[in-house]
C-alpha cells in the first residue's frame, strides 16, 4: 500500500539551497551523458559522409544542406561538451556551481534545439539523396514536426498541468 503522505512531497521544499544545487547538477550531467553521445555520433555519421564515393555526385543544394548540417552539428557537440569545461575551469570557486547551474541550463536547451536541427535537417538529406526534393521537404518537416511535439510540446503540456497541482 502506497503512503501518499510522502509520495506528495516535493523533495526540493525540504532541501537546502546547496543540496538543490547538487542535485541539479547531478541531473543536468545525466542529461549531458546523453546529449554528448548522441551529438558525437551525429557528427560522426555526418563527417563519413564526405568520404563517401557518392559523395561526390549529390547537387550543390545537397552540398550546402550537408554543409550547414556539419556546422551545426558541431555547434551541438561544442555545447554539449561545453559544461565540462565550465565545471573544470570554475571547480570548488566560491559561488561557481549556481553559475555552472544556470549556464548548462541554457547550453542543454541550445543544444537540443540543434540536435532537433540536425535531425530533421538529416532526415531531408537522405530523402532528397535517395527521393528527391518533394520527399526531401516532407520528411524534414515530419521529423521537425515529430521532435517539436515530443520534445517541446508534451514537456509544456504537462509542465501546464503541474501549475495547476
Amino acid at each position: 500500500m502506497p503512503n501518499t503522505a510522502i509520495e506528495n512531497v516535493d523533495p526540493e521544499l525540504s532541501e537546502s539551497e546547496y543540496a538543490r544545487l547538487e542535485r541539479r547538477w547531478n541531473e543536468q550531467l545525466s542529461e549531458l551523458r546523453v546529449t554528448q553521445a548522441g551529438t558525437q555520433i551525429m557528427m560522426g555519421f555526418l563527417l563519413t559522409l564526405s568520404f563517401q564515393p557518392a559523395f561526390q555526385t549529390i547537387s550543390v543544394v545537397e552540398r550546402n544542406l550537408y554543409l550547414s548540417l556539419v556546422i551545426a552539428a558541431t555547434l551541438a557537440t561544442v555545447l554539449a561538451i561545453a559544461p565540462v569545461s565550465l565545471h573544470r575551469t570554475l571547480f570548488a570557486r566560491p559561488g561557481a556551481k549556481i553559475r555552472v547551474v544556470s549556464i548548462t541550463q541554457v547550453f542543454l536547451r541550445l543544444t537540443l534545439i540543434l540536435v532537433g536541427i540536425v535531425l530533421s535537417g538529416t532526415v531531408a538529406l537522405i530523402f532528397n539523396v535517395v527521393l528527391g526534393n518533394t520527399a526531401s521537404l516532407i520528411g524534414g518537416v515530419c521529423a521537425a514536426v515529430g521532435i517539436a511535439a515530443v520534445w517541446l510540446a508534451l514537456p509544456l503540456g504537462v509542465r501546464r498541468t503541474l501549475k495547476k497541482n
